[in-house]
């Protein structure tokens, strides 16, 4: 980014090239909507290129940007009669990698892929139903990649809350598979 603020006119390629697909895929993951997560991601790309003279380092660049795409999200949910964000289903990234990685690992004998897609399909259905901020934490945490400061820095919040949106969406998100029969996901990683 300094590189860009400097003048250098291929640092934003290099931008673009290294956050492009996380911020598909978090737009994807709240909108299950390709064309508009594509539209939303070019927009970010674009406000980060003519927003570069305002950013100071003092966070991390992740953090920044991914707190214009979360503005940009609840932007145009608003301007949409209907709320996208409570349409948060699963969606896989164009390599395959839908983030469940850093929720469960990778698994390869048949009944562990079986569980692996019940899961999968458990927590797509009660992403919904977690609140905005828990969602928002979630989905960044465990689809985007992002560390816990860089989203306290997107979502405007503290360490320490950020902390716990993440633990109370996981405690929603047990609770709802475990109504299902299925082990929690997330019992041997550890914050």
């Amino acid at each position: 980014m300094l590189a860009l603020q400097g003048g250098e006119r291929s640092a934003f390629d290099r931008l673009v090239e290294r956050h492009q697909q996380a911020l598909v895929g978090f737009f994807i993951r709240h909108l299950h909507d390709v064309q508009l997560a594509e539209d939303l991601t070019q927009e970010t790309l674009l406000r980060v290129y003519n927003q570069s003279w305002d950013y100071l380092p003092r966070g991390t660049f992740r953090g920044w940007l991914f707190r214009i795409a979360r503005n940009l999200l609840i932007d145009s949910t608003r301007r949409r009669s209907h709320d996208a964000l409570l349409r948060a289903v699963r969606s896989r990234s164009s390599d395959g990698d839908d983030g469940l990685s850093r929720v469960m690992g990778d698994f390869t004998a048949p009944d562990e892929l079986a569980r692996q897609s019940e899961v999968t399909r458990a927590v797509d259905e009660s992403l919904p139903l977690l609140p905005d901020d828990q969602r928002t934490t979630f989905v960044l945490y465990h689809f985007a990649n992002l560390s816990l400061p860089e989203i306290a820095d997107a979502m405007e919040a503290n360490l320490p809350t950020t902390k716990s949106r993440l633990r109370l969406a996981r405690e929603k998100l047990r609770e709802k598979l475990k109504e299902r029969g299925i082990r929690d996901p997330w019992e041997e990683e550890q914050e």
